[in-house]
């Protein structure tokens, strides 16, 4: 409880202050956004289960050639922000490396692509945010994923958001695949996704 009283009592703060905060990896992250200090929910079961099934599925299909990488949790501070996406995905080239070659702890750049798991009573308002934030500064893809709704809401850089959704698939008989990171062989349907979710005893 310390922690949260030490944090909520002083909201505004500059980000290299935020950073030298010794509680901010704590689980759930804290996040640093326009000098104000939140901390993201405690993910859940359908929360914690997409979160894997998608960082897997991009990572075999992007990982083996070398494309891109998905990560779970990653502090990526960039522009006067400090964010934890619920997944970043980096293109491999991007992902910053030591002077050993060993995958570094500091990311200080926007995901390729960022992709948002809302949890139960979330503010959709402020994720959302986020996603826009980080087309602005050169993100390429951004997803909204609603477990509730069973739909996927994504952003891209110059063009409107688009909606997917498993209810309006069924109603239209037609299920379109979804928008992923140019380059990428991957094939995934808003009905694939929340299969995922299914557990047969």
């Amino acid at each position: 409880m310390r922690i949260v009283t030490m944090l909520a009592s002083s909201p505004i703060t500059t980000l290299w202050e935020f950073l030298t905060l010794s509680h901010i990896e704590d689980s759930p992250a804290w996040e640093y956004v326009n000098g104000v200090i939140t901390q993201k929910p405690m993910p859940q079961g359908q929360h914690s289960q997409l979160q894997y099934r998608l960082c897997q599925a991009i990572n075999q299909v992007a990982e083996p050639l070398r494309l891109a990488y998905a990560l779970p949790e990653l502090r990526c501070t960039f522009a006067d922000r400090s964010l934890v996406p619920d997944i970043s995905v980096f293109r491999w080239q991007r992902i910053p490396l030591t002077t050993d070659g060993d995958i570094a702890n500091h990311f200080t750049s926007c995901p390729d692509w960022i992709i948002e798991i809302l949890s139960p009573q979330q503010s959709a308002t402020k994720v959302i945010n986020n996603i826009l934030y980080c087309l602005e500064q050169g993100s390429e893809l951004g997803w909204l994923i609603s477990p509730e709704e069973r739909s996927i809401l994504v952003f891209f850089p110059q063009y409107p958001p688009k909606f997917y959704g498993v209810e309006a698939a069924e109603m239209n008989n037609r299920e379109e695949l979804l928008p992923v990171l140019n380059g990428l062989d991957l094939s995934l349907t808003t009905a694939e996704i929340f299969a995922w979710l299914k557990f047969v005893r």
